[in-house]
């Protein structure tokens, strides 16, 4: 007997390595959709016994689905698949009635352990019966997009978003608080458009900036961590510091988030890559080094930017920062060529 499955996530890389990942000689028919408000219009037609859903989507998230299933008693099994590792975002969704939760990337073994784990599948069943899989996919406006660059900036966003979640979670654990996720903003940029955000930058004052080089096989680039300065007082508050919160209590507190945010990032995004990337000794940018000088100094190889833009915030509180992850024209081939492997795996 056939069964209906819906795979929902914005990313269409993230959407392939999920079917992939589903058993091999399992007769599913597949349904497709881009956000929360077209995976409800999947289930609404019957085509969705089993949902895998991402949390962190546009138009509406996966909490937002959840508690529409739940408040409309819809019938579908729904099974999380998310980069947002945080306890507490595991904790959420399992008291909106999800299923059960997986980890991204997420792979074969991890969707046949919990196939089998509810009853769904029986492992003894593997290649009893061929593969069936009849793919019909919402109609989108990403799926409409053509080009290599798009599906490129499209896997990019999906392993940066895995990659931010683990940062987020390290940051949540750090500081007992709730990290709220964005949707990373990933695209191509001149050397001009980076150059008048990057003086844009420069003229905010109430903005707090570490600058650190990061390189890899092929790959290099910069990371920009900008912190809000009226952050630092809860900050402050949630590392349990006692006392005056001078300049250097300041430079301190901007170091470790820093070090967390772009640390556990760069490391994140490494790990999907199969790759290993060295970093460079973190700057303060206004107090060890000039925004100007380090513009000058990537002048030569920062041509054509791949920019990737994460907007972090703490729930119930001030605190806001971003991380901009630039990476060389030279770095985009290499990028690329990872990518595709992971896609042939």
């Amino acid at each position: 007997m056939t069964t209906p499955i819906l795979i929902c996530d914005d990313s269409s890389f993230a959407r392939k390595q999920m079917a992939r990942s589903l058993p091999a000689g399992w007769d599913v028919e597949i349904s497709y959709a881009e956000n929360g408000l077209e995976g409800l219009e999947v289930i609404k037609t019957g085509k969705s016994e089993i949902m895998f859903l991402d949390l962190n989507m546009p138009v509406m998230d996966g909490y937002q689905v959840l508690e529409y299933v739940r408040k409309h008693d819809l019938p579908v099994m729904i099974i999380v698949v998310s980069g947002d590792v945080q306890p507490e975002a595991y904790e959420r969704v399992m008291k909106l009635g999800a299923l059960d939760f997986i980890k991204k990337p997420v792979g074969a073994e991890q969707i046949e352990d919990i196939l089998h784990k509810y009853g769904i599948r029986d492992k003894s069943a593997k290649q009893a019966v061929a593969t069936r899989q009849v793919v019909k996919p919402v109609k989108t406006t990403a799926a409409k997009i053509a080009g290599d660059q798009a599906e490129f900036i499209d896997s990019c966003q999906e392993i940066v978003n895995v990659a931010m979640g683990r940062a987020a979670d390290l940051l949540a654990r750090l500081l007992g608080s709730f990290v709220v996720m964005p949707i990373p903003n990933v695209n191509m940029l001149e050397a001009s458009e980076l150059r008048m955000a990057l003086q844009y930058i420069k003229g905010r004052d109430s903005q707090s900036a570490v600058c650190q080089g990061f390189i890899g096989p092929g790959i290099a680039g910069e990371a920009f961590l900008l912190f809000n300065d009226a952050s630092f007082v809860d900050f402050a508050r949630l590392m349990k510091h006692e006392g005056e919160i001078d300049d250097g209590v300041q430079l301190e507190l901007l170091m470790d988030v820093s070090s967390v945010l772009i640390g556990a990032c760069l490391k994140g995004m490494a790990e999907q890559l199969d790759i290993t990337f060295s970093q460079g000794h973190p700057m303060v940018l206004g107090r060890h080094v000039k925004l100007d000088e380090i513009l000058e100094q990537n002048r030569s190889r920062l041509n054509k930017i791949l920019a990737i833009e994460i907007a972090y915030s703490i729930e119930k509180t001030d605190i806001s920062c971003d991380l901009m992850l630039l990476f060389t024209e030279d770095s985009i081939t290499p990028l690329n060529e990872r990518i595709a492997f992971l896609l042939d795996e």
